[in-house]
């Protein structure tokens, strides 16, 4: 029986906002802060985006590299950059000169677009400010003018996108992503998240982190109506939710915190979302419980996946509740095994590397095929190509995934293994502690544990006596009023051990 998944394996990215028009061309497509574009008016921009890009010179395969944050533009370059069969490379405003450098001079982009307010990028020919380019590509647009026939039809196989990893712990990698990879894994997660043509999608997570990226193919996918916020608009949130009537919510952690806060200090009644989603950074089960208990309407769904395959397992809505800490079972059409130490498969409920098939398994890392070959290995027995994602978890007897850190958070200390993310889950359990993060031994340092709570460093350190092994307890607490987070939104620990230093 052929599944969602099966349909949309060799489509092409840019053929979901054509398919939205043919179903409801007048139905909203995307909404920013200064305005909303049907559907028919967002595949219009696109095919401009893509003549204009011709006009520029741009040849098929190119990078054209992004840099505008949440905005209605982002939509209509991306699909317009893709159907002119180059290659889009989203960036976020967030991120620093140092990692910026070293992106350009890695993906070497035939063109770049940013912000009039963006000063991080170094002016050039190749760069072109948005506010000053835009109102060529809506006289092409509303001009009607034919689009370019410079480049043929892409191949699945070709590269759609290059995902810049955040650079949180080392420089930044190009992450190469085809047509056939993205359609399949947005497909596969489509059938398992049910987005609705009904649904309004807001999305406050970065477009330039693949989380937020792929709620413009969802959306498009399901024909729902994208809601764009960006940083400046955050403290509104539950204000724009209710004013577009949000169904669908995309959280990290951090985001969850602040719509809690936000929703606990108004008297309305909260907005009526019906699902959260979660991914790049796991919710605790007492934030869960705080996040269902602002929004009575909404259920939960937890995700696991790396920007290299994207998704790797979705747990159905809530399912969480009777299952806590479980990321769900693997997609539609993909696998997940389990490896030790020795490289082979462990039984169910043993810890070992994640190791992901399938056919959202990207194609490596840009310009760099030795770490390519280092994580995207075959099968010794198979020959299929699996990627090796670096993160340590387990299995249960029913094929649920249950996430235990990345490499570097796995450690033995005084003989016992034990991973930063089980000790951080047991210290946002202790009463007063709304978020915690933890630094392993090193040199110089003893197991330290950072908690954003009131509590004096003791107290913290005593509720984790009464919940670890005696081994597990940190050294050290050091009480903060917040953690320091990436542009994705994930915790930067590499801040964190600077400020130890």
């Amino acid at each position: 029986m052929r599944t969602v998944a099966d349909n949309l394996t060799h489509d092409l990215v840019h053929h979901l906002p054509a398919a939205a028009v043919a179903r409801r061309p007048d139905a909203p497509a995307v909404t920013d802060a200064h305005g909303t574009w049907t559907y028919a008016e967002l595949d219009a921009r696109a095919a401009a985006f893509a003549t204009w890009l011709a006009e520029r010179g741009v040849a098929r395969g190119d990078r054209v590299l992004s840099r505008i944050g949440n905005v209605r533009e982002f939509a209509a370059m991306l699909f317009g950059t893709l159907r002119h069969g180059a290659v889009f490379v989203p960036i976020g405003a967030g991120m620093k000169a140092y990692h910026l450098d070293a992106v350009l001079e890695d993906c070497a982009p035939a063109l770049v677009v940013a912000a009039e307010t963006d000063g991080g990028v170094p002016p050039g020919p190749r760069v072109h400010m948005l506010e000053k380019l835009w109102p060529e590509v809506e006289e092409i647009a509303l001009g009607g003018s034919p689009e370019s026939a410079a480049s043929p039809e892409v191949s699945p196989d070709e590269l759609a996108l290059l995902i810049y990893t955040s650079g949180s712990t080392a420089a930044p990698k190009g992450v190469m992503s085809p047509h056939r990879a993205i359609t399949f894994a947005a497909a596969a997660i489509a059938e398992r998240l049910r987005y609705r043509s009904g649904d309004v999608v807001l999305t406050a997570i970065p477009l330039s982190f693949d989380y937020g990226l792929y709620q413009v193919f969802l959306s498009a996918q399901a024909g729902a109506h994208l809601v764009l916020a960006g940083p400046d608009e955050h403290v509104g949130l539950p204000a724009l939710m209710r004013a577009h009537g949000a169904t669908v919510v995309p959280v990290v952690p951090s985001l969850a915190e602040m719509l809690i806060r936000l929703v606990g200090r108004g008297s309305a009644e909260p907005p009526a979302v019906r699902l959260f989603t979660n991914t790049g950074a796991a919710l605790t089960p007492p934030l869960a419980a705080r996040l269902r208990a602002a929004f009575p309407t909404a259920s939960l769904a937890l995700m696991y996946g790396t920007t290299e395959c994207k998704r790797t397992t979705i747990m159905e809505p809530d399912g969480d509740l009777e299952r806590p800490h479980a990321l769900g079972r693997p997609l539609t059409g993909t696998r997940v095994t389990i490896l030790g130490e020795d490289g082979r498969p462990v039984p169910a409920g043993g810890t070992g590397e994640i190791v992901v098939s399938g056919p959202h398994v990207m194609d490596g890392y840009w310009n760099a095929p030795e770490l390519t070959a280092e994580r995207f290995r075959r099968d010794p027995e198979t020959g299929e190509r699996r990627l090796h994602s670096g993160d340590y978890g387990r299995l249960d007897a029913d094929g649920h995934l249950y996430f235990e850190g990345r490499r570097d958070d796995l450690f033995k200390r005084r003989g016992v293994r034990m991973s930063c993310q089980e000790i951080e889950a047991a210290a946002v359990d202790v009463p007063g502690v709304e978020a915690a993060a933890v630094l392993p031994p090193a040199d110089g340092r003893d197991l330290t544990v950072f908690a954003v709570t009131g509590l004096p460093a003791a107290d913290v350190l005593a509720g984790l006596a009464e919940r670890l092994e005696d081994a597990k307890v940190p050294a050290d607490c050091r009480p903060v009023a917040g953690l320091p987070l990436t542009p994705n939104g994930k915790t930067d620990k590499r801040r964190l051990a600077e400020s130890l230093e």
